[in-house]
């Protein structure tokens, strides 16, 4: 398979993972200021990172489409920097500076120690 469509297509995918994991999560609890949807999609997405660089290295040798798919189409598309930072700011412009603080500190944190976890453990 083409690179470019590989990632074209998982891209697609991640996206479309991400945006039903929001819907789901803002259908099933209370409203919150706190951005708990992309917190999770950017830890989840960590994670199936880590494990698919760190533990599926060698199923993977060979397969650049595949890899190009997953790690770079997939997991681009399904973690957001863009939104992680749009609702940071909402936050801020908002006056709820500890919350932002929070947030930032959380999903940077998470995500390191999730990479960490999933590293030692290779």
């Amino acid at each position: 398979m083409n690179t470019w469509i590989a990632v074209f297509l998982g891209g697609g995918l991640g996206s479309v993972t991400r945006f039903g994991i929001t819907r789901s999560l803002l259908a099933i609890g209370p409203k919150s200021a706190f951005p708990w949807a992309t917190l999770f999609a950017n830890v989840l997405a960590t994670g199936i990172l880590a494990w698919l660089i760190l533990r599926m290295q060698p199923q993977l040798d060979g397969r650049d489409g595949l890899k190009a798919f997953l790690a770079v189409g997939f997991c681009g598309g399904f973690s957001t920097f863009s939104t992680f930072s749009h609702e940071n700011f909402l936050l801020l412009r908002e006056g709820q500076t500890a919350m932002a603080a929070a947030n930032i500190a959380i999903s940077v944190v998470l995500c390191l120690a999730v990479f960490y976890l999933i590293a030692r453990n290779a």
